[in-house]
């Protein structure tokens, strides 16, 4: 079995993209894993190459070479890069975002997306970028998750955030806390329910997923005292998710819920929104989670951080986020070959 091929979009140019994509790079264990290609711009990547002393050594790739990503060598420090931009890194600098940011990442996600839809990488990892940024050029979504659902076509689709100890899909995803309520609907959380169920089989290994659906009110609602989104959303909607033969319990209240998850009882849990999932998860794992969108035909991790401005060009980045999803991407590509009989 070939190694996975994984396409590393490089994010912001301003960020620390570049900067955690070199470090993960740099750990040559890794190179027994998976193949990376990147998708960015050379004279950034070089850059940080340079700044951070890295033992990488960029080979850029001819347009032309494009029906030969699949068949790509393992190179420990040798780093195949589609150029999909031609910065000036001297007008680029570090925690400075500026109106080209925004373009120039839709551009490599576009591609990362074509070459995995075509067959031609195995993967997607995506550091990160700025909405703002993105916003400004004329791409009006919330974040990567939405963006790639448009461009693969997909209409159902939910966010796992994960690590070692816990994994959450979120029902609701970048909103208002206020328009949370408004957003549930009963087929809405039955379709993450199984969005959740198959992702875990066919990409985590899980033959029998063991799901736990938080509630959205305190209690669980208290029996309608506390609110009646758990009698008339979300418990019809575990009953109905079970009826179809899904191993899946709850509404369970959020402040027990997650004590059980992490002493084994479930295999991941269902959130009504945003903050109810990744407070606990990135207390638990707030330097490795990763982010995977499920649902979409192709595999997308990502790192579980933002741009970081603060810290960009300083040289002290993490790239533990980087190596997590980047190992899981590779784990997820592989389970599935395995469960698809190749």
């Amino acid at each position: 079995m070939a190694l996975p091929l994984l396409g590393i979009t490089m994010g912001d140019p301003a960020g620390v993209g570049p900067e955690v994509i070199v470090k993960a790079l740099s750990h040559s264990g890794l190179y027994r894993r998976f193949r990376p290609l990147i998708l960015g711009d050379p004279a950034i990547l070089s850059r940080t190459i340079e700044e951070l002393k890295a033992p990488l050594e960029l080979h850029l790739l001819r347009a032309t070479q494009i029906n030969d990503l699949p068949h790509l060598s393992r190179a420990p420090g040798r780093i195949p890069l589609l150029a999909l931009s031609n910065l000036n890194p001297k007008k680029v600098s570090p925690g400075h975002p500026d109106h080209s940011s925004g373009k120039v990442v839709v551009n490599y996600l576009k591609k990362a997306v074509d070459l995995a839809l075509k067959g031609k990488i195995s993967a997607i990892v995506t550091a990160p970028i700025s909405k703002e940024a993105m916003n400004r050029a004329g791409y009006h979504y919330p974040g990567h998750t939405e963006f790639l659902a448009e461009l693969t076509n997909t209409k159902s689709y939910a966010m796992m955030l994960t690590g070692r100890l816990l994994k959450v899909i979120l029902a609701t995803i970048h909103c208002p806390l206020e328009e949370v309520p408004k957003r549930l609907s009963r087929k809405g959380i039955i379709k993450t329910i199984e969005i959740a169920s198959e992702s875990l089989q066919v990409f985590f290994g899980t033959p029998h997923p063991r799901i736990g659906v938080a509630a959205l009110n305190p209690h669980a609602g208290e029996g309608g005292l506390l609110g009646e989104q758990e009698l008339k959303l979300i418990g019809p909607a575990v009953r109905q998710a079970q009826q179809k033969g899904i191993e899946v319990s709850g509404p369970h209240p959020a402040d027990t819920l997650f004590y059980f998850a992490i002493k084994g009882q479930y295999d991941a849990i269902v959130c009504m929104y945003h903050d109810q999932g990744l407070i606990p998860l990135k207390m638990l794992h707030f330097t490795d989670a990763v982010n995977v969108t499920l649902g979409l035909p192709i595999i997308r991790t990502s790192v579980d951080h933002g741009t970081a401005y603060g810290i960009a060009g300083k040289g002290i980045a993490d790239p533990a986020s980087m190596i997590a999803a980047l190992k899981l991407a590779a784990k997820m590509a592989r389970t599935k070959e395995k469960s698809s009989g190749k």
